[in-house]
């Protein structure tokens, strides 16, 4: 992490980019224990937790709120999806379509977390270099 407060965007996206990994490997891993009896699906849900450091900070505006945000409350919660329920009788809950689309949906957003990432070097780098 970069310490300074210029960075402040750039660490949250880079924390929405971990999680993004993150969630990633659960849902790779769910897609591997397709066949697995009893398995029950993971995930890891990101989102809210950032909205509510965002609703927490108690301003209207966003660069404050960007500013005031603590890099160690913004880690992503994993949770057992359903686990009391299955689609199939050997209790497995895991769908490989859902699974694949859950995967090209949140590869899209790691790919979108890294581009941001590298607009805000280069409009840094652009700054610098005028």
């Amino acid at each position: 992490m970069i310490g300074s407060d210029a960075y402040n965007y750039i660490n949250v996206l880079n924390k929405a980019a971990q999680a993004s990994w993150a969630r990633n490997e659960l849902i790779a891993n769910n897609l591997a224990n397709v066949d697995t009896p009893d398995y029950k699906r993971r995930d890891l849900d990101f989102q809210s937790v950032l909205a509510d450091a965002l609703t927490q900070t108690g301003t209207k505006n966003l660069d404050k709120k960007v500013r005031q945000l603590q890099d160690s409350a913004l880690i992503g919660k994993v949770y057992t999806e359903y686990s009391q329920l299955s689609y199939r009788f050997d209790g497995n809950n895991v769908d490989v379509d859902t699974e694949n689309a859950f995967l090209a949906d949140n590869q899209l957003k790691y790919y979108t977390y890294l581009n941001s990432i590298n607009q805000e070097f280069s409009r840094i780098k652009m700054v610098l270099n005028t």
